[in-house]
């Protein structure tokens, strides 16, 4: 196991700066996830930290190590692709020990290596076949393997459940999670999906055009964004938007085109400012019509997913989007209400974007 250092990192392809001067830190042990829209280069400082791209600019240090120069091979590192790249003519048992052979080891040791993989991935009934007899699951856990038999001192993963069906990624997805308490190895993950990240990482580094937006953990992020971009990009449903004018008082609101009033936390921005309000969907409730504050609203689709129900509500001139736990006999057309508490909402600047804090 190791830490990870990036100081300053850059990357340019050309004119066009893909890594923009980025330093974070990552801990011993410790599971960090990249996400961000798809361009954002997550995928490139990956691959930097692996030396697969060349840095333009800065510095990464493995455990304590610079290791710009190095070759890959020599980082004690291993890769978790998209693609499985397994090859097609060997074994399960081969493709995991192949590594280890090109580096002449033991074959006592493989062996050894290739068993106790196996058995942490469940691959033991498998080790004969060919990667064309396994599922997709099953092939993703051989790369898996193919990683862990190197013992390294970290794990990176490039999107690796992209190519997998949604319930077949949510099982990997605990599996993956479950291998990282086991080994306790560092690892870095890249995703273009913000549930895995939320339910894997132990902090979260969101990334937008080249550049760190917020690095925190899961829940940090979800509670206090630092800005529009995090507050929408982290959550699912995501954050509902609508802006608005501040207007302070006795009773803090944000008057919306269309007349709702929505309120808003005491000490937040300053009167008659133009800003952007930010709920989310889980913490809005709907009350009778007799109740103090309702925001009043037309439901215009209804989507029933079994357990919740999302409701997409027009107040005003905005769409809102709601989720009620459980079932709701609830139409389009229907009028209703809506509340949420003051304290659990968010006032963004919007020239800036920057979330305003309570004073």
């Amino acid at each position: 196991m190791a830490s990870v250092v990036f100081e300053g990192v850059e990357k340019a392809f050309g004119d066009t700066r893909i890594i923009q001067g980025i330093s974070f830190s990552i801990d011993d042990g410790e599971f960090v996830v990249l996400v961000g829209p798809s361009g954002c280069g997550k995928s490139t400082l990956l691959r930097m930290l692996a030396g697969l791209e060349d840095i333009d600019g800065g510095s990464i240090a493995i455990d304590g190590r610079t290791v710009n120069e190095l070759e890959s091979k020599d980082r004690d590192i291993a890769m978790v692709f998209q693609s499985y790249a397994l090859y097609p003519h060997m074994t399960v048992g081969e493709n995991m020990a192949f590594s280890l052979k090109l580096r002449k080891f033991d074959p006592a040791l493989i062996e050894a290596r290739v068993s106790k993989a196996a058995a942490i991935l469940n691959l033991e009934p498998y080790l004969a076949r060919r990667p064309r007899e396994l599922s997709g699951g099953q092939r993703q856990r051989v790369a898996m393997g193919r990683a862990i038999v190197r013992d390294p001192k970290v794990f990176l993963f490039d999107e690796p459940l992209s190519n997998l069906d949604a319930k077949l990624r949510v099982a990997m997805r605990a599996e993956i999670k479950a291998l990282h308490q086991r080994l306790k190895t560092t690892t870095v993950y890249v995703t273009h999906d913000q549930i895995e990240a939320m339910t894997m990482a132990d902090r979260i580094v969101v990334m937008q055009n080249g550049r760190i937006e917020q690095i925190g953990t899961p829940l940090a992020l979800y509670d206090a964004p630092v800005n529009l971009f995090v507050a929408q990009f982290i959550g699912s449903p995501s954050m509902n938007i609508v802006e608005g004018t501040m207007r302070t008082g006795a009773d803090p609101c944000v008057e919306a085109a269309g007349g709702a009033r929505w309120p808003a936390p005491a000490g937040t921005g300053t009167d008659g400012q133009h800003v952007a309000y930010g709920v989310r969907p889980e913490h809005l409730r709907l009350v009778g019509p007799e109740h103090s504050g309702a925001v009043a609203g037309e439901i215009v689709v209804v989507e029933p997913t079994g357990s919740e129900t999302e409701l997409h509500v027009q107040v005003g001139e905005a769409r809102i989007v709601m989720s009620i736990h459980g079932r709701l006999a609830a139409r389009p057309g229907d009028r209703v209400f809506l509340v949420v508490d003051a304290q659990l909402t968010h006032v963004f600047d919007v020239s800036t974007g920057i979330r305003l804090i309570a004073r």
